[in-house]
């Protein structure tokens, strides 16, 4: 079990996660099309040439789906109850096919579950960042955790 328990986490504790993904497009495509998101800014090639960007924009649900699912192994693997959200949810720079993503967890906050005395929530800072080190995502996320199996 790679997760960590409740008591393991601590407040300031930043998780830089070793996987690291490059961005293709076949995952762009599958995301849009899973979705039902016929959006011409993450389909249409010829449509983009005339934007700002002057390319096809990277679907953001991968990408807050990727910043989830890559720190998952270092936090919370086998330990997670259940995520209860996210909050706070930005893209304050685009993501492109070809662009590769590095990500970085950081606990805000560890607190015992009021109504689960085996449990409690651990609230999240994830970060995505670009090949250049551009900040590109993050959100908040709040996961409710497993305390450690007490010994009998």
């Amino acid at each position: 079990m790679a997760g960590l328990w409740l008591e393991e986490f601590e407040v300031g504790q930043v998780f830089d996660h070793p996987l690291r993904r490059t961005l293709t497009e076949t995952d762009n495509l599958l995301m849009s099309a899973l979705t039902h998101n016929p959006a011409p800014l993450h389909l249409d090639a010829e449509y983009m040439k005339e934007t700002e960007y002057g390319r096809i924009l990277f679907n953001s649900c991968f990408t807050l789906a990727l910043m989830v699912g890559i720190s998952v192994n270092d936090t919370t693997q086998g330990t997670a109850v259940a995520n209860l959200g996210w909050d706070e949810v930005r893209f304050p720079a685009p993501l492109f096919i070809g662009d590769t993503v590095r990500i970085e967890t950081e606990v805000l906050d560890v607190r015992q579950s009021k109504s689960r005395p085996d449990q409690g929530i651990v609230t999240f800072a994830h970060r995505a960042y670009n090949q250049d080190g551009v900040l590109c995502a993050q959100c908040k996320r709040a996961s409710l955790q497993r305390k450690r199996p007490v010994a009998m």
